[in-house]
């Protein structure tokens, strides 16, 4: 009987300790990619835009390409636009170009659908090659949850 509580104990501390072990052993599994230079994980980011001011939108685009070129091109980044904010992604917008550019360079944006039926536009009136969700502020945290790292300028 002894026996069976010292290993009961035994894999009962094992089991408590596994949660802390596993991130030392995740990044000792990372050491070889990282050593080669290389990330283990993409770096991803999520800008919310909801204001309706073309001077943010630009410096916004400026940021997107600070972000990209610090990290090599090689991070995972997605912008949420809800709301006002809309204006920065129709085609009239004086960012479209800006946008068009930064999508060019992989750069995801994503319109919310219920800002877009409240303001009366349609798909016609947006820069091709946006994204749409219904809710914005839900596919901010459908990103969250996938680890994007949340920015609103």
């Amino acid at each position: 009987m002894h026996r069976r509580s010292i290993a009961t104990f035994g894999l009962l501390a094992l089991l408590l300790a596994a949660p802390a072990v596993a991130p030392a052993v995740a990044l000792a599994a990372d050491a070889p990619a990282k050593a080669a230079g290389k990330a283990a994980v993409k770096p991803r980011v999520v800008f919310q835009i909801n204001e309706d001011d073309s001077r943010k939108w630009h410096t916004v685009l400026a940021n997107l390409n600070n972000v990209q070129e610090e990290l090599g091109g090689r991070a995972e980044i997605s912008v949420v636009v809800i709301g006002p904010g809309l204006g920065m992604l129709k085609l009239d917008a004086l960012t479209a170009n800006g946008v068009q550019d930064a999508m060019t360079a992989g750069v995801r944006f994503v319109a919310c659908g219920n800002s877009m039926q409240s303001m009366k536009l349609t798909k016609d009136d947006m820069i091709d090659g946006i994204d749409y969700a219904r809710a914005g502020y839900v596919e901010i945290m459908r990103l969250q949850k996938r680890g994007h790292a949340y920015i609103r300028p």
